[in-house]
């Protein structure tokens, strides 16, 4: 094993160890900021867990517990987080996926303007936030430039609109 030494002065020693033995809540403490970091490259909230463990057994050591004892909090508040905090923050981060639309799909109750007279039974070209979309009606009449439409159907790369 290493053991650093620090010197002042030809005075005083202190080995690293010692000096983390004597301040527990320092390894603690970097032990949760390493496992929030390590979270921001996994996103499933697995090492987070861990970080709770540790801010629970840094709490531990303002009381003045044992070292044994600390590592028993550890390991029991980090078991729990994966049992009961894990799931709720999976639950509430990734709710939304089954509902969320692709690109395309999103487009269907938008609003555009017209850019390209669509003639009845023909095609033309709307914008849609910057974008432009080959469009089609289904209405008995033409849809002049300027006018705005609203998209009811997306097939393929011709989205379907009707008049505003």
């Amino acid at each position: 094993m290493i053991n650093f030494t620090i010197r002042i002065n030809n005075k005083i020693e202190i080995t690293m160890i010692e000096y983390l033995t004597e301040n527990l809540w320092l390894l603690w403490t970097i032990i949760a900021m390493v496992c929030l970091i390590l979270e921001l490259s996994s996103g499933d909230f697995f090492v987070t867990c861990f970080a709770i463990g540790a801010i629970c057994a840094l709490i531990s050591t303002l009381f003045g517990v044992p070292f044994w004892v600390q590592v028993i909090v550890f390991a029991v508040f980090s078991v729990l987080s994966i049992l009961f905090v894990r799931p709720s923050l999976v639950k509430h981060i990734h709710s939304k996926d089954k509902e969320r639309l692709s690109n395309a799909d999103a487009l269907i109750g938008r609003e555009g303007i017209v850019i390209e007279p669509i003639e009845k039974g023909g095609s033309g070209y709307v914008k849609i936030d910057g974008d432009d979309w080959k469009a089609i009606s289904k209405a008995d009449e033409d849809i002049l430039k300027g006018e705005r439409v609203k998209v009811i159907h997306r097939e393929s790369i011709i989205i379907t609109v009707e008049k505003l």
